[in-house]
């Protein structure tokens, strides 16, 4: 059974390495610099919370630590006079919330925020994101591959902190109206 496991990761790994880039270098330096892109994310990590990675390493095909996202509906939605956040929530509330109890997740629209990208020695993309009047996100830290590719870890003031992994997209166009 463990040479199983051993052989399916190592398949993994080879197609992962082989798999094509979301975006292209050039693509991917014009939406950062123009702040104007859409983080798509395919995984969450709660952080810091062995209850909830107890309860997923006993579902079956569960990942003790990585809850896989599908559907595509969960993104961050970078514009130049907006951001707009809807991605779910797993991990432990310090306060409850004051709004609607089902609606957990990390959901708003700011208006008012710093945006912040410098690159890194490795040629990434490091974008800080400071909403100034949402309640709950503190602060936001995206990290941007030249392939695209991307991480964003959310802090909270009332939650422990999460991550998500995922890509980077052009915003849709909007169409006009008829």
């Amino acid at each position: 059974m463990n040479t199983i496991k051993n052989f399916l990761v190592a398949v993994a790994v080879l197609l992962a390495g082989h798999a094509s880039a979301q975006t292209d270098k050039a693509t991917t330096a014009r939406l950062v610099d123009a702040k104007t892109l859409v983080f798509n994310a395919t995984t969450a990590m709660p952080l810091a919370n062995a209850d909830i990675n107890a309860v997923l390493s006993k579902i079956p095909g569960g990942q003790g630590g990585n809850i896989m996202l599908s559907g595509g509906q969960y993104q961050l939605v970078i514009g130049k006079d907006s951001i707009e956040a809807y991605l779910p929530y797993y991990g432990r509330a310090f306060s409850p919330p004051t709004r609607d109890i089902n609606d957990s997740g990390i959901k708003f629209k700011s208006k008012d925020f710093e945006y912040t990208s410098k690159k890194n020695k490795k040629g990434n993309w490091i974008i800080s994101i400071d909403p100034k009047d949402t309640r709950d996100v503190q602060s936001m830290t995206l990290t941007v591959t030249q392939n695209g590719y991307a991480s964003l870890h959310v802090n909270s003031n009332y939650r422990q902190p999460i991550s998500f992994n995922g890509f980077i997209s052009e915003p849709a166009k909007k169409q006009a109206s008829k």
